[in-house]
């Protein structure tokens, strides 16, 4: 084995955390708009899981939540004066746009960027896109943020090439549409995009009810832009059908982990076809075999992998070389999806040994389970010495992070409270505590 191993980067809920309901195609937050948050739970929640993985063996990081509210939403409209006339007139006329300025979506740093282990890329560095996100309104504010803060945590240049967000043209969703497959960290992989929409051929499949919101162009411009060859690439398609029952990212439905794959039958396009295209490239790339955990309709009903966002969980490394598989504990209330799970478990011709559930239940009511609050980056030790120290986990921060939360995050946020003018100087005062505690400039 090499001296690489994935990290994970996990996003910090931030205090603004609300259900408003501004994901079209996303079935849990449209189901919970306009209810009742709760910032604190949802960020000591997500703190908890960072820490079982921890305590797994997993390395991980975390990253501050965005900087709340973000007011360029409101300029655009033509609102003008003071922060506080702003907000007072966006409650009244404009409330959709001042739950856009508020969203506290960067949580799910699996959209934060496309990452490229250095093994895979011409130059030998770690690539990132942060992604630009613009086929939802609100998640486009995110990219400027998140490229500010991927350059404080991978400033060293000669270990990280950080590039800008694709053109707007070119509609891009991050690493939620990206797998990388490889039998070792340090080894060759192969890098799986996911799209929905092939903008290429006018002939492709497309959903009916809900938008696809990765293009083709985006994986093949991010592919070139980091150096991936076409050895280890390979460009599959989202079912249509799968997006329009809430699989709106590919994690929703795959996912991937070193040689192992767990993937629902109506995942991909052309299914058959494209799982023997990848054991081939997998076995020619990696040379190994590529482990095949297909789960068909049958044993798990598509609405059933989306409510209970099984394929949301983390597939990690376990010091004894096998694998966990952490899910949310929503799994557990699923007569479909726990069997699932015991059948991977009872299952020897794949890598997974244990199941771990996190109670993420805050995040999963906004459409984000456990595999969305992370951002997966396969290291070696070199490049994980060079990252920002203050984001590292280590039980101390963990102290500082919760106490920040416990005594700064909001208990309850419902809609009435973003028009509030006074709640922008306290949520803004809570996420510049948590950049202070990471010793990052906000």
């Amino acid at each position: 084995m090499s001296d690489f191993f994935e990290v994970n980067f996990d996003g910090i809920v931030g205090p603004t955390h609300n259900y408003a309901g501004l994901s079209p195609g996303n079935v849990a937050s449209m189901k919970h708009a306009n209810t009742p948050a709760h910032p604190r739970s949802a960020a000591l929640q997500g703190l908890a899981k960072v820490k079982t993985l921890h305590e797994l063996g997993v390395k991980q990081c975390v990253l501050p939540p965005h900087s709340r509210p973000e007011l360029r939403v409101l300029k655009r409209a033509g609102l003008s004066g003071s922060e506080q006339d702003m907000i007072y007139e966006a409650g009244l006329n404009h409330p959709e746009l001042l739950a856009q300025a508020y969203s506290a979506s960067a949580m799910w740093t699996a959209n934060a960027a496309t990452i490229t282990a250095s093994p895979d890329a011409n130059d030998g560095k770690l690539h990132l896109t942060p992604a630009n996100l613009v086929s939802t309104p609100h998640r486009a504010l995110e990219s400027e943020q998140t490229e500010a803060i991927l350059q404080q945590v991978f400033a060293d240049a000669e270990q990280f090439a950080i590039h800008e967000p694709l053109d707007p043209a070119m509609p891009d969703e991050g690493a939620a549409n990206h797998t990388r497959l490889c039998v070792d960290h340090g080894g060759p992989g192969l890098n799986v995009f996911t799209f929905g929409f092939d903008d290429t051929d006018v002939s492709a499949p497309t959903p009916d009810r809900f938008p696809a919101r990765q293009y083709r162009t985006a994986s093949e411009a991010v592919a070139d832009a980091h150096g991936i060859s076409y050895a280890a690439s390979a460009f599959v398609q989202q079912n249509p059908h799968a997006i329009d029952a809430g699989v709106f990212h590919n994690d929703v439905i795959c996912v991937g982990h070193r040689n192992a794959l767990l993937v629902h039958q109506d995942a991909l396009l052309h299914e058959r076809g494209v799982m023997e295209k990848l054991i081939e490239k997998f076995e020619k790339r990696c040379g190994g075999p590529l482990r095949i955990v297909m789960i068909g309709r049958t044993m798990l009903p598509i609405e059933h992998a989306v409510s209970s966002y099984l394929f949301n969980s983390q597939i990690v490394d376990l010091p004894d070389g096998s694998m966990a598989l952490v899910h949310p504990t929503d799994v557990l209330d699923d007569v479909h999806a726990s069997k699932v799970v015991k059948m991977v478990l009872t299952d020897k011709t794949n890598p997974i040994t244990r199941a771990v559930a996190v109670d993420v239940r805050q995040s999963m009511r906004n459409g984000g389970g456990p595999a969305c609050l992370r951002l997966r980056v396969p290291m070696s030790e070199g490049q994980f010495a060079a990252v920002h120290r203050g984001v590292k986990y280590t039980p101390a921060l963990h102290a500082k992070l919760a106490e920040v939360i416990e005594s700064r995050y909001p208990k309850t946020v419902v809609p009435m409270d973003l028009q509030d003018p006074g709640f922008a100087g306290t949520v803004r005062a809570a996420t510049e505590a948590v950049y202070r505690v990471l010793n990052l400039e906000m």
